[in-house]
């Protein structure tokens, strides 16, 4: 698959937590390509099902990329000018100057203005801009603003998919639509490579930025034997803090922590290992804040794991990622998956021993 194409596609599609929409059918278009059936769940997600080879009934795993971005609401219109409000957590700190896309009767393209310095006190100007006081500017008459937006319209960050040096890149919307790319490379290497004998659900989920809907809902409804998250993590930068952030190129990271299986992270180790895949580790001793929290405590609690790929500048218009992470992850959950066999889960069951 190629993996940088897909993910230009996705980054430079609209899809606001809730409103997937458009984001949605550039998914399922490339999923279909790597899947025995495609369906849209009823609450938004894409669920693409892959077969496996094992006798019925076979055992089940869950791949889940989230595909919603952060994003504004218009909350008040002024004179011409947009209130906004948050979907998702935008940090308001990188708002002023950026170009943004209105999604009213008709797309209208808008700059997140502010006082020029000239204008303001010098305490005002030592100061990050509260939402509340930032405006969006469309450059049109209030009447037609009038006619052409409404309160509650969405408002995305408007930024075309940047190409870096080798394989780098930057864009908006990489949280998590490289989870996305990862689930389509997976099912792209088991459709040419790899042989698998249980089923394989790639589901690229809704609102996980705002409740972890698509995962919640899907999981219950796929109700698999294993599920794993992917989603992007803190990739290395100059000023972060050691054993917070993870080296870019370094290949993918592996969580571990209470929010994911522990023979799950063992197996995913043993794997990266015995394909000579570089990964690294990241510590999580709480929630994994992704995917995988609503997945594991799915009905009766589902053996999880998480795979991170790292990325610099989260949640801002130009998150950069590695291409090669994306590669590798995939490469890494397809071998996982071609390793699980009838006697898998019996690995995952805790078991008493009793003494006789």
């Amino acid at each position: 698959m190629d993996c940088k194409g897909f993910l230009q596609r996705l980054s430079e599609a609209a899809g606001p937590s809730g409103y997937e929409r458009a984001i949605r059918e550039r998914v399922a278009e490339e999923f279909r390509r790597y899947a025995h059936d495609v369906q849209m769940h009823k609450m938004g997600s894409v669920i693409a099902l892959r077969r496996g080879e094992g006798e019925e009934p076979r055992r089940r795993i869950m791949l889940a990329g989230h595909m919603d971005e952060v994003a504004l609401m218009v909350s008040k219109i002024e004179e011409g000018f947009l209130h906004v409000a948050q979907v998702g957590g935008i940090d308001p700190r990188i708002l002023p100057g950026q170009e943004v896309i209105v999604h009213g009767r008709r797309e209208l393209p808008g700059i997140i203005g502010m006082r020029p310095p000239h204008v303001v006190t010098p305490e005002e100007r030592n100061k990050v801009i509260p939402l509340h006081e930032l405006l969006v500017d469309v450059a049109l008459p209030p009447d037609e603003v009038n006619e052409w937006v409404r309160v509650g319209d969405l408002v995305t960050f408007r930024r075309p998919f940047i190409p870096l040096q080798k394989d780098w890149v930057a864009g908006k919307s990489f949280d998590d639509r490289v989870g996305v790319v990862v689930v389509g490379e997976t099912l792209s290497n088991l459709a040419e490579r790899w042989k698998h004998a249980w089923d394989v659900y790639g589901v690229a989920t809704c609102q996980e930025e705002v409740t972890f809907l698509g995962a919640i809902t899907t999981a219950y409804g796929i109700r698999p034997d294993i599920a794993i998250a992917i989603d992007v993590t803190f990739g290395s930068m100059g000023d972060s803090a050691d054993g917070e952030n993870f080296q870019m190129g370094g290949g993918p990271v592996i969580g571990y922590g209470p929010n994911v299986h522990p023979k799950v992270h063992e197996m995913l180790v043993e794997t990266a290992k015995k394909l000579e895949i570089p990964y690294q580790i990241e510590p999580l001793p709480r929630g994994s804040g992704t995917d995988a929290w609503a997945m594991q405590v799915s009905r009766e609690g589902i053996p999880t794991g998480v795979i991170g790929v790292p990325l610099r500048y989260m949640h801002t218009p130009v998150e950069t990622v590695c291409v090669t992470d994306i590669e590798r992850a995939g490469r890494l959950l397809a071998a996982f998956i071609a390793g699980l066999d009838a006697t898998t889960m019996d690995k995952l069951t805790p078991r008493l021993d009793v003494a006789s």
